[in-house]
Formats: structure tokens, C-alpha cells, sequence
């Protein structure tokens, strides 16, 4: 399947998702995990269109997500900033998506300069969380993922 690029940022503005997660985890030094993580979810029965992405884009995984759904999924940090980014930089969603798709962006800008991994950091990608995705979780996640 050849998907086209502005197919795709129509696709991603009704389908996709922008995720940033702060999860506990006391393996890490400062008891807490910074995950950034673009997912798209279709029913089981689109696999063929997970499949195409994962393949345009040449990185991520294809999973189970829950029930018939699955989700294509990119949690690696240097290729979220290598290809998804970029991508969606060149090719402008159209709708709301857009801010936060420029926040994940900057927390993505801030995890490649190790920001997650100071207090101060993981407060401030906590505060541009907090405003994505009608408004995010507004308390830091349990982790169960």
C-alpha cells in the first residue's frame, strides 16, 4: 500500500494521538519515567493501514491495543525525533492536532537535551503534558504499562 503524505496528516488529525506519559517507576533515579509515544489505533480489521505506516515512516511496532483494536506505535526517542517529527513539521496537520503535535515537539526537543532525566525537567514536560490531549491528566500516572 503507498500512502501519500497528505493522506496521511488527514488520517493522523481524525485517527492519530500525541502522547507524552509520566509514569512512577523507582528503577529510574528520580522515581518517575518520561514516555513519548505517537499512536495511531484502528480496528484489527485496518491492519493493512498500521502496517503501511509503519512501513512508510521505517520504525515503530504494530500491537494488540485492546479488545479488536490494533495500534501502530513509535515510543523510540530518535525516531520520533529523526522521522515523526520532521514529517509533521513538513506536512501541517490541519486541525487542533496541530498544538499538540507542537508540544509533544518541544517535550520531544527536551528529551533529547536530558531534560527528563532532572527534577526540573520532568516538572516542566509535566506542565506542557498537563495541556495536551483536551487538557491531559493533570496528576502524575501510576505505572501500568
Amino acid at each position: 500500500m503507498n500512502l501519500e503524505a497528505q493522506w496521511i496528516v488527514g488520517f493522523v488529525d481524525g485517527e492519530g494521538c500525541f502522547h507524552i506519559a509520566i509514569n512512577s517507576n523507582q528503577e529510574m533515579k528520580l522515581g518517575v519515567q518520561v514516555l513519548a509515544e505517537f499512536v495511531v489505533v484502528q480496528h484489527e480489521s485496518d491492519r493493512q493501514i498500521l502496517e503501511a505506516l509503519k512501513a512508510f515512516w521505517g520504525c515503530g511496532v504494530v500491537r494488540k491495543n485492546n479488545k479488536d483494536c490494533l495500534c501502530y506505535r513509535v515510543r523510540d526517542l530518535e525516531q520520533l525525533k529523526t522521522r515523526i517529527v520532521p514529517f509533521f513539521e513538513k506536512h501541517k496537520l490541519k486541525t487542533k492536532k496541530r498544538i499538540d503535535f507542537e508540544k509533544f515537539r518541544d517535550v520531544i526537543a527536551l528529551m533529547d537535551q536530558q531534560a527528563h532525566l532532572t527534577l526540573e525537567g520532568v516538572e516542566k514536560i509535566n506542565q506542557i503534558r498537563k495541556t495536551m490531549n483536551r487538557k491531559g491528566i493533570s496528576k502524575i500516572e501510576s505505572s501500568s504499562s
